[in-house]
């Protein structure tokens, strides 16, 4: 108990023992019994009133949130510091480190994003080239600019029937590493939003062939590694730093993540700089305490879990696998075809509609409305469930019951319809799909057109104008125009496209408009 730590103080006084060394040692043991929660929840049932921050003082009548407010500490004497981590801190990082096989792991509580930012403003010098797969997320530009970088893309091909993308094409990689020598930093997604996960491995020899460096968001593949029935982590497949998201897809508290780094091709001092640069000052024990928790129950319950998880996945497949006009994408399917991708993760359900009358938005709402079911996002044409280890066998039956009633609804209203030749729809379903990347042509860099003079001006009158700000399809948030990039006619026309279907896109104003630079701050040679 804290009360026998304030005892235990005094005898530590009185042998001339170091009053910071006897409370990080303390401190310590809790962290060996249990972990940074088990501490937080001594210490904030303990005698000791914080003369300190944050101002709520765990005062139980200090509003509708004071119920969570007994663990929300700061870094008082005996937890440590997050930017110079040597005590629980740094025991509970380890944890997380080995739990991966990590080299050295870090915790983020400015979410993936922040681990984004500094892995690529370590690895890329600034002014530098980088190669990035173009379905990278927002925040990866969002380095590119602040870096001032100059950007070369990789378009991962997409998936035929599916119109998702592929995973990255090593062997593209490797060409354009030589066709781009400059670039020694390379950025890949793996597992996309969608799961589709990378041959990361061969992606990893790709670039350290060419001397570089290679990140790996893997925000949405928190739960890979951690078991045999899952994909390899990137870790495991040799990138140099890799983002995860524990938050996604494992149980620990929105807006925890982590970043690992390997190797000695990482200057771990200009990481570690980043991360004090990029991450608050004041990070909230309680996420911390999370994310610790999350990774202590993976290593007790993991086993189990992730066997429950397969289990449900397969009834759940087996269940809607008679339905006609809904598709579940999946691994299996692909195994006769062509791609990239060297798994599909089962925590994604990509739940395609395959008929011409319902859409990814109308399944999004008609499961939302009717069945109090809410998906993560809805496409054009299907919607995405995030599944975990922590989801209920309830949970994975009532999706499967809706699906499959959905489905046996759109054959009632079909039958009411002409008949028509049954491979029809299916054709052109497929067909819509197959609509492959149209790579933009820059003008400049992103960061010189980011601190450009702007108009907004109509999505119609767009073509041939320079793009001024970053247009994403969100969620995930990939970028349809980078600033700098000419808007083309192929682009503004799939924008227009996707307003029409009732998705979101950002960057795009109310009253349909698109920020661009002025004609004057247009460079001369685009003119």
């Amino acid at each position: 108990m804290y009360g026998q730590r304030h005892i235990d103080r005094k005898a530590i006084g009185q042998g001339n023992m170091d009053k910071t060394a006897a409370d990080r040692e303390i401190i310590q043991d809790k962290a060996s019994g249990g972990g940074l929660y088990e501490a937080l929840a001594e210490y904030g049932g303990s005698d000791f009133y914080p003369y300190h921050m944050p101002g709520h003082k765990r005062n139980k009548d200090a509003g509708e949130m004071a119920a969570y407010f007994g663990i929300d500490i700061t870094e008082t004497d005996g937890f440590d510091d997050l930017h110079h981590a040597e005590g629980i801190l740094k025991c509970a990082q380890e944890r997380a480190g080995r739990l991966y096989g990590a080299e050295e792991t870090f915790y983020l509580v400015n979410g993936s994003t922040c681990g984004v930012l500094a892995a690529v403003m370590t690895a890329a010098e600034r002014g530098s080239e980088i190669l990035l797969a173009r379905n990278c997320h927002k925040s990866v530009y969002h380095a590119a600019i602040l870096q001032e970088l100059r950007p070369h893309y990789h378009y991962p091909p997409l998936l035929d029937g599916y119109g998702i993308c592929d995973g990255v094409d090593a062997v593209a990689v490797d060409s354009l590493l030589d066709q781009y020598p400059a670039c020694k930093t390379v950025v890949i997604t793996s597992p996309t939003y969608e799961g589709i996960v990378s041959d990361v491995k061969a992606v990893a020899d790709a670039v350290h062939r060419h001397d570089g460096i290679l990140i790996v968001d893997e925000a949405h593949g928190a739960h890979f590694g951690l078991d045999d029935s899952m994909p390899d982590s990137a870790v495991a497949c040799g990138a140099d730093l890799v983002v995860h998201s524990l938050h996604k897809t494992l149980p620990s508290m929105t807006q925890t993540a982590l970043l690992h780094v390997q190797g000695d091709r990482v200057d771990r001092r200009k990481l570690r700089e980043y991360l004090r640069m990029l991450q608050t000052s004041s990070p909230s024990y309680v996420m911390m305490a999370s994310m610790d928790c999350c990774v202590r129950y993976v290593e007790e319950h993991g086993p189990e879990r992730f066997a429950f998880l397969r289990r449900q996945y397969d009834l759940f497949c087996k269940k809607t696998e008679r339905c006609h006009y809904i598709k579940i994408g999946k691994m299996t399917d692909l195994s006769e075809k062509k791609h990239c991708l060297t798994d599909w993760d089962i925590g994604k359900l990509v739940i395609f509609v395959r008929h011409p009358a319902v859409n990814g938005q109308k399944l999004y709402h008609l499961l939302r409305e009717k069945y109090h079911l809410q998906m993560e996002m809805a496409a054009a044409d299907y919607v995405v469930a995030i599944m975990t280890i922590m989801d209920t066998k309830e949970g994975w039956q009532r999706l499967a019951d809706a699906l499959c009633e959905i489905d046996d609804r759109i054959e009632e209203e079909n039958a009411k319809l002409p008949k028509t030749d049954p491979g029809a729809a299916d054709a052109a379903f497929a067909g819509h799909r197959t609509v492959q990347w149209t790579a933009a042509a820059a003008a400049m860099l992103p960061a010189e057109a980011f601190d450009k003079e702007r108009e907004a001006v109509p999505l119609a009158q767009a073509q041939g104008r320079i793009c001024a700000e970053f247009v994403n399809l969100y969620p995930p948030g990939i970028p349809l125009l980078v600033p700098g990039e000419i808007v083309s006619g192929d682009v503004a026309g799939r924008i227009e496209e996707y307003l029409q279907a009732g998705l979101r896109v950002q960057g795009v104003t109310a009253a349909g408009e698109i920020w661009l630079l002025t004609p004057e701050q247009e460079p001369k040679i685009h003119k």
